[in-house]
């Protein structure tokens, strides 16, 4: 016999989502399965989506968001804008702080981070995506230049392919979203590893994350971070550093560093970044 259920407004709302950083490693799929963008799609709450596209890392801000627009309202966002800033003084404008309110997901594009730094850095807009993050309204997305960010520390740019050096990398100031963390992108495509263990050598304290394109870190609030996509992402873990030259030596002369952790993640690898460990097949059957 058919059951029908009473009916209780508590049952017609929605699932609470459960919101989540996902860092991701530049060139994600677009065309085809889109898993990374459907992630953030449904984890800024899928159809109940306002989605809110940020391209101010890109100087073609209005063709790299209107393609991010379209993606997202194809999935069937609820509603999805551009917050087009190009001036610090956008950083204020009562529109766009209006429309951050209502939104459940922001979406960070590629481009350069130290544009997206220098107009978004110690906003009332930036702030307030810093403080919606961290009560868990918000979930928060950056690609390519959006995900090197990320950081409290920022790669602002340097080369790729050499030993490790302190003239290979220019650090600089971060968004500090993740401030454990020193994200460098397109990583193993651009062959970047001495770059990031260089970054590692001059901030001991912090995490190397390294990502691959069509790859994303997603960080949870428990601390734990997920791999979703093609690609590697790469933790270096200073944490049982007991030696690097870094301040003895010239800019240009090799670095040594001794006893370093590196930790290759693939898809469904899981991180947690203040217990320092993965969490293993074997692990996760111990736990279980």
């Amino acid at each position: 016999m058919l059951q029908i259920e009473s009916y209780s407004p508590e049952a017609q709302m929605p699932k609470p989502t459960k919101t989540a950083i996902l860092v991701i490693g530049g060139a994600e799929d677009k065309v085809h399965g889109r898993e990374i963008l459907h992630t953030f799609f449904h984890r800024s709450g899928g159809s109940n989506a306002v989605i809110g596209i940020v391209p101010s890392a890109s100087r073609e801000p209005l063709l790299v968001g209107e393609r991010y627009h379209q993606i997202f309202t194809d999935m069937g966002a609820k509603q999805a804008q551009l917050i087009d800033i190009r001036d610090r003084a956008q950083g204020e404008d009562p529109q766009y702080l209006e429309y951050l309110e209502t939104c459940t997901g922001i979406f960070l594009t590629g481009g350069d981070q130290l544009r997206l730094c220098g107009l978004l850095a110690e906003t009332p807009f930036m702030e307030r995506i810093r403080e919606r993050v961290q009560k868990q309204e918000l979930s928060l997305a950056g690609t390519s230049a959006g995900a090197a960010v990320m950081g409290h520390h920022m790669i602002g740019g340097g080369g790729s392919g050499e030993s490790p050096n302190r003239a290979l990398v220019d650090m600089t100031m971060g968004l500090g979203m993740i401030p454990e963390v020193i994200v460098d992108q397109h990583f193993n495509n651009r062959n970047r590893m001495a770059r990031l263990m260089t970054a590692i050598a001059i901030h001991p304290d912090r995490l190397g994350i390294g990502i691959d394109e069509d790859t994303c870190a997603m960080f949870e609030h428990d601390g734990w971070m997920e791999v979703i996509g093609k690609g590697n992402v790469t933790v270096v873990d200073p944490q049982t550093l007991s030696h690097t030259n870094q301040l003895d030596v010239s800019v240009t002369d090799p670095l040594s560093l001794h006893s370093l952790r590196v930790h290759i993640l693939c898809h469904g690898d899981r991180y947690h970044i203040h217990q320092r460990r993965p969490l293993t097949p074997m692990s996760d059957e111990k736990s279980a």
